[in-house]
């Protein structure tokens, strides 16, 4: 898969596509308000829930958005697979690594994050208010479904049918289920071990650690989950900055899982 990270110092910035994907789950109009007050020239803005989530639909708190949807919303913002594609939210956040993930799946082959997100960035570069709309693309699209776990794959983890590491992304407590701010339900998915995303945080970027690579190894088949599929993503994507090949993001998650399931507490080692 390649690098997914670059600092600004990396990134050749001749000719390049950048989206912005700044977003806040306490206050859903703060990142396009960021990003109407300054952004990097020629950006595009992409919603985490308008754009990346189906939330219409009942599988979760950020549902999976159909391909038709995903479809329509690169076409729209004028998007080809030429694209050298630069990504960047307001740093060590998970919503442009959602952002990336989304457009890997959808076989886009050239998507990088800027680590440090718009703050990096801004001190490279001039931000500027100018909007600029590009002109819609048709595309024939390379699905990459090898990426994605829904809910019936995952159960066959947990019933031992297919054999791969379900990886919980949120916080111990919420793990283990001594508490839940969200769902309806306390708990992770049965089987699954733990790694809170915010542990891959360093001076404003994501990282890898060694107690992530002590956790899971590049020979396991892993899936990534969290509560609704969001903060799973930056866990995905530093795995795969490390050169783990074998990995999946359940984008339903807990949120979805207990829509159908039993869950468990405690602590798998």
């Amino acid at each position: 898969m390649g690098r997914v990270f670059k600092s600004v110092d990396e990134i050749q910035f001749d000719g390049v596509r950048f989206i912005d994907a700044r977003f806040d789950l306490q206050d859903k109009e703060a990142g396009k308000k960021a990003f109407e007050e300054g952004h990097a020239t020629g950006a595009i803005y992409i919603d985490l829930e308008q754009q990346l989530s189906d939330m219409d639909s009942k599988d979760g708190r950020h549902p999976m958005p159909s391909k038709e949807k995903l479809t329509s919303v690169f076409q729209e913002l004028g998007l080809r697979y030429e694209d050298q594609i630069v990504v960047y939210d307001q740093g060590a956040a998970p919503f442009a690594p959602r952002a990336w993930w989304m457009l890997t799946y959808a076989g886009f082959p050239n998507v990088v994050i800027v680590n440090g997100g718009a703050p990096a960035l801004e001190a490279k570069i001039p931000f500027t208010k100018d909007i600029i709309k590009y002109p819609p693309t048709i595309i024939e699209f390379d699905w990459k479904d090898e990426l994605y776990a829904p809910r019936q794959a995952v159960k066959a983890i947990v019933d031992g049918e297919v054999q791969a590491t379900l990886l919980d992304a949120r916080a111990a407590e919420r793990y283990r289920g001594e508490m839940e701010p969200l769902d309806k339900v306390a708990g992770h998915i049965p089987t699954a071990k733990n790694f809170d995303w915010e542990q891959l945080k360093t001076d404003g970027q994501l990282k890898a650690n060694d107690a992530l690579r002590q956790k899971v190894t590049p020979d396991e088949q892993i899936v990534v989950y969290c509560g609704s599929g969001v903060t799973a993503s930056p866990l995905y994507a530093v795995l795969a900055d490390e050169g783990y090949e074998n990995i999946q993001l359940y984008v339903g998650s807990f949120s979805d899982w207990i829509t159908a399931y039993d869950v468990e507490k405690g602590t798998n080692e």
